[in-house]
């Protein structure tokens, strides 16, 4: 089995999504099969061998369904947030005592090509981050809802969903070192709460944070039933064609 690990935050409360839905959101259905498990079986073709789940809200539904999910190639486990309702920060820090020095991290809610996972676990966080980034500004679905991240080079200087002004978008794939940690934990101890964007933040400040272009390579966050929609669409639309940019149903 493959070592890789990767970290999957979905404790949230996705109440822009939850409208309209019984489903907690990680479980809300994409083509027939909930983000979460899609997210997993993404996960697994990019080379993934163990995966952490971070769960909070509704935490008993969700691990009713990862009790039914099972791949051979792929251990999976589960960890609690209690404090959800806060910054996504503190779901990262709820998997600490699970991790290795070097693992990748992603959402529940976002519909990945797997050659992107393969291309973040390819990379060498050194002691940061390096962030899977979007550079095709003309195809984001939704830009205002969107993290924009402002590089020179492949250095990140500022991460943000307020920013102004911005070249890349941030994908929510990560390859991480223990210094994210390090930087989320400071930021708790000043404020109580931390962002992941804040840890990045951090890092960036400090020349640790970098990024990879995914190039042509898909994605789609679902943050919105719009968003859901146009995941949809996208599937839909590789199946006709034969060729997966975003869920790696094809090689």
């Amino acid at each position: 089995m493959n070592h890789t690990v990767a970290v999957i935050l979905a404790a949230g409360l996705g109440t822009r999504l939850q409208q309209g839905h019984e489903v907690v959101k990680p479980l809300v259905l994409l083509d027939g099969q909930p983000i979460l498990l899609r997210t997993l079986d993404t996960l697994a073709r990019g080379g993934v061998g163990r995966a952490i789940v971070v769960l909070g809200f509704r935490a008993d539904d969700i691990r009713q369904a990862l009790d039914a999910y099972h791949r051979p190639d792929m251990t999976v486990q589960t960890v609690l947030n209690p404090h959800f309702h806060k910054a996504n920060g503190l779901s990262v820090l709820a998997a600490k005592p699970l991790l290795p020095d070097r693992f990748l991290l992603t959402m529940s809610d976002h519909l990945l090509d797997h050659r992107i996972i393969r291309l973040a676990g390819e990379s060498d966080p050194g002691q940061g981050v390096v962030l899977c980034v979007d550079r095709k500004l003309d195809t984001i679905f939704d830009m205002d809802d969107a993290t924009k991240v402002l590089t020179r080079d492949q250095i990140i200087l500022r991460i943000g969903k307020e920013l102004t002004e911005y070249n890349a978008v941030d994908t929510g794939v990560f390859h991480c070192s223990s210094a994210l940690l390090d930087a989320l934990q400071f930021v708790y101890l000043q404020r109580q709460d931390c962002s992941l964007s804040d840890g990045m933040q951090a890092l960036a400040a400090k020349g640790l944070a970098r990024t990879l272009d995914i190039g042509d390579l898909g994605w789609q966050d679902v943050d919105t039933p719009q968003m859901l929609e146009e995941a949809a669409r996208k599937l839909k639309l590789e199946l006709e064609i034969g060729v997966s940019s975003v869920d790696g149903r094809y090689p």
